[in-house]
């Protein structure tokens, strides 16, 4: 979401000086493996999921702005509710909105992250497809490997830690608990594509992001798909 110049100027002071640098602190956030986000350029940051925060947090420990698709309505207030909306979610928090009323809309929202990436964002994706309500490292669905195919973005795998604690599911507030980042090595997408294609290509990919997660998070794994909240 691009915004205008005042609106831009407003996302970087909540970035760099009213947010990002208190909730740094708030949370005692340590960073690693750092230098495996390019500092410019499209990159897709594959991450596990545990809290509604994970989206504010990942931004931070990247050091770029990271766009995540989003409910629409967000954004779409009027008045000053509606700017504060537009400010929150699309500026700071990168939000890309997807109208989910709308089944058509809705499919398009691979073609939505895929745009973001050719303009040379980077774009956050959390393969397990919801937050983890049992704790547990899910299954991950190929959107992931769809998107890196299409984009040819460089795809680094991200493991959260300690964000649960900070807000658990269904809390509103963010409590003072430890947070650790710790971004991967980015997945040689050119080397599975010499060994598979198609479906098994797409799953592949998939699963060298949630083994990479798995090796840098202390979450039990599992061989089942997440349940969302409505299905459960």
């Amino acid at each position: 979401m691009n915004g205008n110049l005042p609106m831009r100027g407003l996302e970087w002071l909540l970035r760099r000086v009213l947010v990002g640098p208190p909730l740094r602190a708030y949370l005692r956030l340590r960073v690693e493996g750092a230098e495996h986000i390019p500092a410019t350029g499209p990159v897709i940051i594959a991450s596990n999921h545990l809290s509604f925060v994970d989206s504010m947090v990942i931004p931070i420990a990247a050091g770029r702005k990271v766009g995540f698709l989003g409910k629409a309505e967000y954004v779409q207030g009027t008045g000053v509710s509606g700017w504060l909306g537009r400010l929150w979610f699309g500026e700071f928090g990168g939000m890309i909105p997807v109208d989910r009323s709308d089944a058509r809309a809705a499919a398009r929202s691979i073609e939505l992250a895929e745009e973001h990436l050719a303009r040379g964002g980077a774009f956050g994706i959390y393969p397990e497809g919801t937050r983890s309500r049992d704790g547990r490292l899910h299954k991950g669905r190929t959107g992931v490997g769809r998107l890196a195919l299409a984009s040819g973005a460089t795809v680094v795998p991200c493991a959260l830690v300690g964000t649960d604690k900070a807000q658990p599911v269904d809390s509103r507030g963010i409590r003072p608990h430890r947070v650790t980042v710790r971004f991967a090595p980015p997945v040689d997408v050119a080397a599975l594509q010499a060994q598979y294609t198609k479906a098994r290509l797409l799953r592949a990919i998939t699963d060298e992001v949630m083994d990479a997660i798995a090796q840098r998070s202390p979450q039990e794994r599992s061989d089942d798909y997440a349940n969302r909240p409505d299905s459960a």
